[in-house]
């Protein structure tokens, strides 16, 4: 079990359904949700900027693909971030409850 920590922004009033349902679905240990964050990106040659949430994602490397395709469905943005980053360390048990809470891909 490889776990990693994604990052999601959403927008605010979809952080929460999105996060609940990432975890009922067992894709993900756990969801923090940063309720305030202001993002500052070019969209379509334009600069834009955008109160949102973010979603601090716990999981596996091998459940992200099936994250990606949830995401898809759950996300209400054309193009959604999703980066995963690899967990260099961390407490033995908080890393094997991760693995514990996350089902297997095609279980």
């Amino acid at each position: 079990m490889d776990p990693v920590v994604c990052l999601v922004t959403t927008p605010t009033d979809q952080a929460r359904p999105i996060a609940e349902a990432l975890v009922q679905r067992e894709l993900v240990a756990c969801v923090n949700i940063v309720a305030a964050v202001t993002s500052v990106y070019r969209w379509k040659g334009a600069v834009e900027h955008d109160e949102e949430s973010l979603l601090v994602i716990k999981t596996t490397r091998a459940a992200v693909a099936s994250l990606n395709e949830a995401l898809d469905e759950l996300h209400p943005y054309e193009t959604f971030e999703l980066v995963a980053l690899d967990v260099a360390g961390g407490s033995p048990d908080y890393l094997a409850w991760i693995g514990q809470s996350v089902a297997e891909p095609g279980r």
